[in-house]
């Protein structure tokens, strides 16, 4: 699939939508306890209109959790998934039909995948997605220090960004023993706990009112500054303080 070629869901993709969060949602309420702890964002819903959410990423269940976190505060988020989603006989038309959009990472469409969501944010939708762009690999889950394609679509659309954590999913799925450790969550159920943070305008941060192109510098600036409220709020979640504010540096982290 091209990610340029992004079309919006028409109606069947809504209903797809909602079967699939309610589905979803129930296996998801059998395997652990998903907990909105704080929502920040105006009437504790997702403001209407296009919106950027990004959150940290710590297991392979965090595609969905957020997409029912989305459901929750009010809309139907078109996840940026990794290519190998889409490639999937089972997953990869579910996905498609619900206008989630491809990360073709290594590839020369990989950033068509930024054209697709800024497709999808200029027809009012809002696009969720990890701006560490893989799960993070600090042994304590801590977040990773951000790529900067989140910024730079923000910067692109003047959508506003709305940063979510989440703490716990490395407990609902992890990188290896995933059916033993789902079984026993049948019994023990983890807890998953949410904070919702307040939406950020990307282009005040950088300081521009136009379309001017922003020096890279800038553009890590305010990542950086967007990664670090996330932190933050994953932080206060946990009860103690980060060990690195803006996320871990690449240096401190295995290969």
């Amino acid at each position: 699939m091209d990610p340029s070629t992004w079309q919006r869901p028409g109606l069947r993709a809504a209903l797809l939508y909602a079967v699939a969060a309610g589905l979803l949602g129930s296996l998801v309420s059998v395997v652990s306890r998903l907990e909105l702890t704080r929502r920040a964002v105006p009437t504790a819903q997702l403001p209407d209109g296009p919106l950027i959410v990004v959150a940290n990423h710590t297991s392979f269940a965090d595609g969905i959790l957020l997409a029912l976190v989305g459901r929750r505060l009010g809309r139907s988020l078109r996840l940026m998934a990794t290519g190998g989603v889409f490639r999937s006989a089972l997953v990869g038309p579910v996905v498609r039909r619900l206008g989630f959009i491809p990360v073709l990472r290594g590839t020369d469409a990989a950033a068509g995948s930024l054209d697709a969501a800024a497709t999808a944010l200029a027809a009012g939708e809002a696009v969720g997605l990890f701006p560490e762009g893989r799960i993070t690999r600090h042994p304590q889950h801590w977040p990773e220090r951000s790529k900067t394609g989140a910024v730079r679509l923000a910067l692109r659309s003047g959508a506003p960004v709305v940063p979510v954590a989440l703490v716990g999913a490395q407990q609902v799925v992890g990188k290896t023993g995933i059916i033993a450790r789902l079984l026993r969550n049948t019994v023990l159920r983890p807890r998953v706990r949410v904070a919702v943070g307040e939406p950020i305008d990307v282009r005040r941060l950088a300081g521009v009112t136009d379309d001017h192109p922003v020096d890279e510098a800038t553009v890590r600036r305010v990542a950086d500054e967007v990664m670090t409220a996330l932190v933050s709020q994953v932080a206060e979640l946990r009860g103690v303080p980060a060990p690195h504010p803006a996320g871990v540096p690449a240096e401190e982290l295995s290969a």
